[in-house]
C-alpha cells in the first residue's frame, strides 16, 4: 500500500521541468540521460523497462524522431523531444511516435508542443491519481487495476487507429 501512495504522490506532483527551467546550455549525452530521470516518472522510479540509453537516443536520431545533436551536445529542444519520446515509446512504436510528433510539430514550435504535452500529462496523471482511492482494500485495488488495464488497452487501440488515419499513405501511383 505504501508504494501505491508513493505513486499517487508522484502522479500528483512529479512533472517535467517547465520549458524555461530546462537548461539553456548544451549537455553531453551522459548529462542528458541523467537529466531525463527528472523529466519522466518511469525513469525516476528506476523501472528497467523504461530506462534510457545512449543507443536509444542514437536510434531516435537515426529514425528521425529526434533532431541531430550539435556536435556531441544536446540542447533544450532535444530535452523537449526526449521528454515526450520517453513516455510515448511506452505505448507506441518508434514509427507511431514519429507520426504523432510530426503531426504535433507541423504547425507549432517545440516550446508550444512541450507546453501542450505538459498540460495533457498533468490532466491525465491527475485523473489516474484521483481514481485510486485512499485506504482502498486489496479487492478495490484489484478492481481499479482491472479498470486501468482495460482502459489502457481501449485507449491504445483508439490511439493506434487515429495515428493510422493521420499517417500519410501512398496512393496507387506511389504519391503521398
Amino acid at each position: 500500500m505504501e508504494k501505491i501512495e508513493e505513486l499517487k504522490v508522484k502522479l500528483k506532483e512529479s512533472r517535467p521541468e517547465k520549458w524555461e527551467q530546462i537548461p539553456d546550455i548544451d549537455l553531453y549525452m551522459d548529462q542528458v540521460i541523467s537529466y531525463m530521470t527528472r523529466q519522466h516518472i518511469g525513469l525516476e522510479l528506476d523501472d528497467d523497462e523504461e530506462s534510457l540509453t545512449s543507443a536509444m537516443i542514437n536510434n531516435y536520431i537515426k529514425s528521425g524522431l529526434l533532431p541531430r545533436a550539435h556536435g556531441k551536445k544536446y540542447d533544450r529542444e532535444h530535452i523537449g523531444y526526449l521528454t515526450a519520446i520517453c513516455l510515448l515509446k511506452q505505448v507506441l512504436s518508434v514509427g507511431e511516435a514519429g507520426v504523432l510528433l510530426s503531426n504535433q510539430m507541423e504547425h507549432r514550435s517545440i516550446e508550444d508542443f512541450y507546453n501542450n504535452y505538459n498540460k495533457v500529462l498533468d490532466e491525465e496523471y491527475n485523473k489516474v491519481a484521483d481514481s485510486i482511492k485512499d485506504n482502498a482494500s486489496e479487492e478495490e485495488l484489484a478492481q481499479e487495476a482491472l479498470r486501468l488495464a482495460v482502459s489502457s488497452y481501449a485507449q491504445k487501440l483508439a490511439c493506434k487507429k487515429i495515428l493510422d488515419d493521420i499517417t500519410p499513405h501512398e496512393d496507387e501511383e506511389g504519391k503521398k
